[in-house]
């Protein structure tokens, strides 16, 4: 029986997980246009590799990657391809960002595909790209590539897969729903990932208020005849996060600064397992995913399987959405999730959940109000950090306070800001302050790589310089040495020769009439 730790903080928000009926899964239908972002990951956006007016079939490559720390795009269905222009994005910014717009045909016709039946006798490398090529990243918010994570590097030595079934944030329930009715892929994929990364073991991981993905996930590992463990821990919010939900299984932190394969893990969202089984055994991209669609203001809260670059009014109109004047819809769970600003963003690779909540269920927050320095953000903070300060040196812009109290540990899980009696956004600093810490690093790298180029220019021309003075000492020693053998001063040869000219030059004067 594996020993369950507990995490410093953490809360417990109701969490309404009902409301999406999770364990029912249908498809939402395709929309009449596609909105297909190049960045749907962490990391460069991709390439296009289809032009205008071009048509394309369902699983065919429209983006290709650029560099390691990016992904490809692949089209969710068959159409036209009618624009590759900047397009609204669900993003917490409100910009723009470049979109690939495919009007779909209603046909859905889709490019055949080749996968892998024994996997286990295939090289990692070829397993990796299989996963790369897919498009897959990260399906659980953050979005890294997850052809990266499968690749620690040599000098790390992975034990375990973690599977992450946590899924703690309130209202969101795509987990839940895929552990549910795709659990065999499921542990599929997780036995495909332990492969490739050499693990010895595997570890699922799943919150006790999901009795039936717990059932589901059960039956499964029965059915495979494999050696996977399951273990089950109590429901607090943040418990999902990824180095909360080792310390919780594991009882080890990871430090500071640091990644879960510092400790031997890699850690994986349930859906981007069942992606990479899709990849190697059926050969088929990343091109759906299970969102769930729910809030009060939804006449029909559910989970569906949706196209990826669908439009979110789409799925919000398909749930029944009764929309308020200046309704919001946040991206997300309550949370970490943001308010959208456009709903004719798509949905993407990490979209989970779209919430629509009524005023009464999840109203307004309150202007803040002063910090009384009660200390509950930091009794909720699970990365046993010092909110309070993080605010205030985030309101200063004192980035060396900032980096010395950890701030990049902070999992914006927003804990604190739901404890603070004061109504103080805390996470907006911390993430306002993020930003300009990068900003900052990004120019203090362009600046040194100015003054990289300038020194080098300088090396070079002091070289050019020394080299040319150094042919001319070459030349004038040549000279010397051929006169003194000849046994001629050559600096008296040169008088001689100036004298001689002088002397010829007045004799041609006297003798012109």
């Amino acid at each position: 029986m594996r020993t369950i730790h507990d995490i410093h903080g953490g809360i417990h928000p109701p969490e309404r997980k009902t409301l999406s009926r999770p364990g029912e899964l249908g498809p939402a239908p395709i929309p009449s246009v596609l909105v297909l972002p190049l960045r749907q990951h962490l990391g460069v956006p991709a390439l296009p590799i289809v032009n205008v007016g071009d048509r394309v079939l369902g699983g065919q490559l429209i983006a290709e990657a650029q560099g390691v720390m990016s992904v490809p795009v692949h089209a969710p269905t068959s159409g036209l391809v009618t624009a590759i222009e900047a397009r609204p994005i669900a993003h917490a910014s409100g910009l723009e960002d470049q979109c690939i717009v495919i009007a779909t045909d209603g046909h859905d016709e889709w490019l055949p595909f080749t996968g892998i039946a024994d996997w286990r006798g295939v090289d990692a490398a070829e397993l990796v790209e299989r996963v790369r090529s897919a498009g897959i990243a990260g399906m659980g918010g953050a979005g890294f590539p997850t052809a990266v994570k499968l690749n620690p590097g040599p000098a790390r030595s992975i034990e375990t897969l973690l599977v992450n079934g946590t899924e703690c944030e309130p209202y969101i329930t795509a987990d839940d729903t895929l552990m549910q009715c795709q659990a065999d892929e499921l542990i599929e994929g997780a036995q495909i990932l332990a492969h490739i990364i050499s693990a010895e073991s595997i570890l699922i991981g799943i919150e006790d208020n999901k009795p039936d993905a717990i059932a589901s996930v059960e039956a499964a590992i029965t059915r495979s005849g494999a050696e996977i463990e399951l273990a089950t821990f109590p429901t607090k919010y943040p418990s999902g996060g990824e180095k909360q939900i080792i310390e919780i299984l594991t009882g080890q932190q990871v430090p500071s600064g640091g990644i879960p394969a510092d400790l031997g893990l890699v850690c994986v969202n349930p859906g981007t397992a069942v992606a990479a089984k899709r990849a190697i055994i059926d050969g088929a991209p990343l091109t759906h995913r299970i969102v769930t669609l729910t809030g009060e203001a939804l006449a029909s809260p559910q989970n569906v399987i949706a196209c990826l670059g669908t439009p979110i009014m789409a799925l919000l109109t398909h749930a029944g959405l009764s929309a308020a004047p200046q309704q919001r819809i946040i991206h997300g769970g309550p949370m970490m999730g943001f308010a959208v600003s456009d709903l004719t963003a798509p949905i993407t690779k990490i979209t989970n959940c779209l919430l629509a909540p009524t005023p009464v269920e999840l109203p307004l927050p309150e202007p803040a109000k002063p910090c009384i320095r009660c200390g509950h953000c930091a009794e909720a903070c699970p990365a046993s950090l010092l909110p309070q300060q993080l605010y205030w040196y985030a309101r200063a812009k004192d980035q060396e306070q900032l980096a010395e109290h950890r701030l990049f540990d902070c999992i914006e899980c927003g804990a604190c800001s739901y404890v603070c009696p004061s109504q103080i956004p805390l996470v907006q600093y911390y993430r306002a302050a993020k930003g300009q810490i990068r900003d900052s690093e990004q120019e203090k790298q362009r600046s040194d790589n100015s003054r990289e180029r300038f020194e080098a220019r300088q090396a070079r021309l002091e070289s050019e310089a020394a080299e040319r003075e150094a042919k001319r000492a070459a030349r004038k020693a040549a000279a010397q040495s051929k006169a003194a053998e000849g046994g001629v001063d050559p600096i008296q040869a040169a008088i001689e020769r100036a004298k001689a000219r002088k002397e010829d030059q007045s004799t041609k004067q006297e003798q012109t009439p």
